[in-house]
Protein backbone atom coordinates (compact mmCIF):
# COMPACT_ATOMS: atom_id res chain seq x y z
CA UNK A 1 0.00 0.00 0.00
CA UNK A 2 1.60 3.90 -0.96
CA UNK A 3 -0.31 7.21 -0.04
CA UNK A 4 -1.24 8.17 -3.81
CA UNK A 5 -4.14 10.52 -5.23
CA UNK A 6 -7.09 8.79 -6.47
CA UNK A 7 -10.32 9.13 -8.33
CA UNK A 8 -13.34 8.93 -5.18
CA UNK A 9 -17.12 8.47 -6.95
CA UNK A 10 -20.01 9.99 -4.49
CA UNK A 11 -22.47 7.23 -5.25
CA UNK A 12 -25.02 9.77 -3.79
CA UNK A 13 -24.40 12.42 -6.72
CA UNK A 14 -23.79 9.62 -9.45
CA UNK A 15 -26.35 9.27 -11.63
CA UNK A 16 -24.57 6.59 -13.86
CA UNK A 17 -24.72 9.35 -17.02
CA UNK A 18 -20.68 7.30 -18.28
CA UNK A 19 -19.52 10.57 -19.23
CA UNK A 20 -16.86 9.51 -16.97
CA UNK A 21 -15.67 6.35 -17.80
CA UNK A 22 -14.02 6.98 -21.77
CA UNK A 23 -12.04 9.73 -20.59
CA UNK A 24 -10.15 7.10 -18.23
CA UNK A 25 -7.81 5.51 -20.27
CA UNK A 26 -6.63 3.18 -17.68
CA UNK A 27 -10.16 1.43 -17.64
CA UNK A 28 -10.67 1.81 -13.69
CA UNK A 29 -13.68 3.35 -14.24
CA UNK A 30 -17.21 1.65 -15.13
CA UNK A 31 -20.80 1.39 -14.49
CA UNK A 32 -21.95 -1.11 -12.50
CA UNK A 33 -25.68 -1.52 -11.74
CA UNK A 34 -26.49 2.14 -12.88
CA UNK A 35 -23.57 3.75 -11.12
CA UNK A 36 -19.88 4.98 -12.16
CA UNK A 37 -17.19 2.57 -9.96
CA UNK A 38 -13.49 2.67 -9.18
CA UNK A 39 -13.54 -0.55 -10.40
CA UNK A 40 -9.66 -1.46 -9.64
CA UNK A 41 -7.74 0.88 -7.69
CA UNK A 42 -4.51 -0.24 -9.49
CA UNK A 43 -5.69 1.06 -12.51
CA UNK A 44 -6.45 4.83 -11.41
CA UNK A 45 -3.59 6.94 -11.87
CA UNK A 46 -5.20 9.61 -9.96
CA UNK A 47 -4.86 12.46 -13.04
CA UNK A 48 -8.27 13.07 -13.05
CA UNK A 49 -9.54 14.01 -16.06
CA UNK A 50 -12.88 12.03 -15.85
CA UNK A 51 -13.68 14.49 -13.01
CA UNK A 52 -14.45 18.12 -15.25
CA UNK A 53 -16.76 16.06 -17.62
CA UNK A 54 -18.90 14.61 -14.30
CA UNK A 55 -22.14 17.06 -14.51
CA UNK A 56 -23.01 15.99 -11.05
CA UNK A 57 -20.01 16.59 -9.28
CA UNK A 58 -19.48 13.08 -8.26
CA UNK A 59 -16.21 12.70 -9.21
CA UNK A 60 -12.92 14.22 -6.77
CA UNK A 61 -9.17 13.23 -6.36
CA UNK A 62 -7.98 12.44 -2.60
CA UNK A 63 -4.87 11.36 -0.71
CA UNK A 64 -5.01 8.28 0.76
CA UNK A 65 -3.39 4.39 1.14
CA UNK A 66 -4.47 2.43 -1.19
CA UNK A 67 -2.68 0.16 -3.91
CA UNK A 68 0.08 0.86 -6.45
CA UNK A 69 -0.60 2.18 -9.60
CA UNK A 70 0.25 -0.95 -12.17
CA UNK A 71 1.14 1.04 -15.25
CA UNK A 72 1.68 -2.64 -16.72
CA UNK A 73 -1.80 -3.54 -15.96
CA UNK A 74 -3.46 -0.54 -17.13
CA UNK A 75 -1.59 -0.81 -20.45
CA UNK A 76 -2.84 -3.95 -20.46
CA UNK A 77 -6.76 -2.80 -20.86
CA UNK A 78 -8.95 -3.46 -24.08
CA UNK A 79 -8.91 -0.01 -25.39
CA UNK A 80 -12.05 1.58 -26.34
CA UNK A 81 -13.05 4.46 -28.68
CA UNK A 82 -15.58 6.82 -27.60
CA UNK A 83 -17.42 7.88 -30.76
CA UNK A 84 -19.43 10.75 -28.80
CA UNK A 85 -16.11 12.62 -27.41
CA UNK A 86 -15.12 15.27 -30.07
CA UNK A 87 -13.94 18.97 -29.89
CA UNK A 88 -16.43 20.89 -28.82
CA UNK A 89 -14.81 23.65 -31.68
CA UNK A 90 -14.46 21.47 -35.10
CA UNK A 91 -15.65 18.22 -34.10
CA UNK A 92 -13.35 16.06 -34.70
CA UNK A 93 -12.58 12.75 -32.75
CA UNK A 94 -9.73 11.13 -31.36
CA UNK A 95 -9.12 8.87 -34.09
CA UNK A 96 -8.52 12.47 -36.26
CA UNK A 97 -6.95 14.97 -33.57
CA UNK A 98 -5.17 14.47 -30.02
CA UNK A 99 -8.15 15.64 -27.65
CA UNK A 100 -7.61 17.14 -24.43
CA UNK A 101 -10.20 17.63 -21.64
CA UNK A 102 -10.87 21.36 -20.32
CA UNK A 103 -13.77 23.71 -18.97
CA UNK A 104 -15.15 26.53 -21.31
CA UNK A 105 -18.09 28.62 -20.52
CA UNK A 106 -18.88 26.87 -16.89
CA UNK A 107 -18.88 23.57 -19.37
CA UNK A 108 -16.76 20.29 -19.20
CA UNK A 109 -15.70 20.49 -23.09
CA UNK A 110 -12.79 18.71 -24.92
CA UNK A 111 -10.82 20.54 -27.12
CA UNK A 112 -7.98 19.51 -30.16
CA UNK A 113 -4.70 20.47 -29.82
CA UNK A 114 -5.59 22.45 -33.10
CA UNK A 115 -8.21 24.50 -31.56
CA UNK A 116 -6.68 25.08 -28.03
CA UNK A 117 -4.14 27.93 -29.68
CA UNK A 118 -7.09 29.67 -30.84
CA UNK A 119 -9.00 29.79 -27.06
CA UNK A 120 -5.93 30.60 -25.74
CA UNK A 121 -4.95 33.47 -28.29
CA UNK A 122 -8.65 34.52 -29.17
Amino acid sequence: MVKRTIVKIDEEKCTGCGKCVAPCAEGAIQIIDGKAKVVSEELCDGMGYCIGLCPEGALTVEERETEEFDEKKAESQLRKTDISIKCFNCNKGEDEVYLLPLRHKMKSEWVCTRCLPMLIHG
